[in-house]
This record gives structure tokens, sequence and C-alpha cells, in this order.
């Protein structure tokens, strides 16, 4: 998508924060002990509180309102009956719609206590996208947003998922353009424009630089690292602007 309007920014930023008020809302309530039905469930709640939907549920029939990935799990996780634990590193991932606007976001938590290495983990995922926002404006290269991010995991010692990638957003949830590679890409030469909605959704890594399909038949989702090693994800919805990124995934 690209935006043009008032009005149409207005919309994105408005499913935007409700999508990351929605993450700050379930990332509160979990704690030891509670499944991840229960906390989709108080997700699904704060989205339908503010006239949102699922979108997930919405585009692709996903069984459940928000996607919670678990340890060995990068993403896609289906909300079930299995616990959370004390030094869980869990994933929350919130897409949502409004009005006929999209918003994508997601972030990496740890449940107390949590050992060091993970924490500086989800530290550098953080760092991690920052590194990607700091590469978007008008006429920049997408290509950058790989670069930037993929200096960053070898610096540090990190790998990168390589076959999740970002994308555009907006009118639909997955949106023109397709595959923003969050990874050093040669191939990639198209050019930001001004007013293109899409994510940046780095997975950074201790060791895996895919997501394979688990082996459980009742499950058709949930991604698993390869090989198996934590990995986090931070993601935002932005806008290319010539005066760089408009982050529409912030909370209040």
């Amino acid at each position: 998508m690209i935006v043009s309007l008032d009005d149409e920014l207005g919309k994105l930023r408005e499913i935007g924060k409700i999508c990351a008020n929605t993450i700050q809302v379930m990332a509160k309530a979990m704690e030891p002990g509670m499944t991840t039905r229960e906390l989709d469930g108080i997700g699904r709640r704060h989205l339908e509180s503010h006239g949102a939907q699922s979108a997930p549920e919405f585009c692709y029939d996903f069984p459940g309102a928000t996607c919670i990935s678990i340890n060995e799990e990068v993403a896609h996780g289906v909300p079930s009956d299995r616990v959370i634990a004390a030094g869980d590193l869990i994933n929350i991932d919130v897409s949502a719609l409004k009005d006929g606007y999209f918003g994508d976001t997601g972030a990496s938590f740890g449940i107390e206590p949590v050992a060091n290495k993970t924490q500086r983990l989800l530290r550098d995922g953080k760092r991690a996208l920052s590194a990607g926002l700091t590469q978007v404006k008008s006429g920049a290269r997408y290509a950058a947003i790989g670069e930037s991010i993929g200096r960053f995991a070898k610096k540090n010692g990190y790998t990168l998922i390589r076959n999740l990638a970002s994308h555009g957003v907006g009118l639909s949830l997955h949106d023109e353009p397709e595959e923003i590679a969050t990874w050093p890409d040669r191939r990639e030469k198209r050019l930001m424009q001004d007013g293109q909605v899409f994510t940046i959704e780095p997975f950074l890594s201790f060791g895996a630089t895919l997501a394979e399909d688990g082996d459980n038949e009742n499950d058709a989702w949930t991604l698993y690292s390869l090989p198996r090693a934590l990995t986090v994800q931070f993601e935002h919805t932005v806008v290319a602007s010539r005066n760089g990124p408009i982050i529409l995934t912030l909370p209040d």
C-alpha cells in the first residue's frame, strides 16, 4: 500500500496502536502456570474491545486471535493448552484490521527468571530491529535493511532466520512489496517508494538459519527453528517518508 491521504495514515496509526497495545496488555498478564490459550483470550478481548478483528483469523482461518510461540517455536505458534513456565522465551505476534486497514507487530519476552544469555538475545533483538529501521527512507534501497541487520548480527555473533521475510501491509495483511529480506540479499534491487507501508521483522537467533514445519499432524501452523536454537523477533509496521520511517505500531 502507498499512503497518499491523511485519513489513510490516521487509520493505519489507529490499528497499529491497537496491535501494539494488545501486545503490551498480553505481556503484562503473562505468568507461569497460565496457558497460551488463556493468554490469547486476553489479546482477543483487547482487540475486540477496540473494534478490531484478528487478521490471521480473518485472512487464513488461523485457530487463535494471536500467534504465541515459545522457546523452540519461531513463529505462528497456535494458542493451546501449553503451560507457560518460568524461564520461557515467548514471542507474541499481533496483526489485526479495523475499518479495512491492517496493522502488524511482534515482540519477544522472557518469563522471569531469565538466563543472562536470553536477556542478551532479547536486548539485541530490539537492536537488530533498530538497525533495520535506520535504513528506511523514501528512495532508499530495500537491500539496505537486510545489510544493516546482517552486519549487526555478524558483529555480535548471531544468525538470522532467512526464510521468514518482512512484507508490505496496509489494505491487506500481506501486500506489496512482498518478501523484504531482513538478511543480506544481493538479489534485492527495489527502492522504497514515498508512502510505502511495510513491516520490518528480523528473527535473531543463537544459531538457527531457517524456520521449518513441525511433525504434529494436528498443527499445520507452528514453525520451529532449524537447527533448534533460541530465536527472538521484534517487528514494527512503518511508512517510508522523506524524513525516515514513520512507525505505526507504537503503544500508548
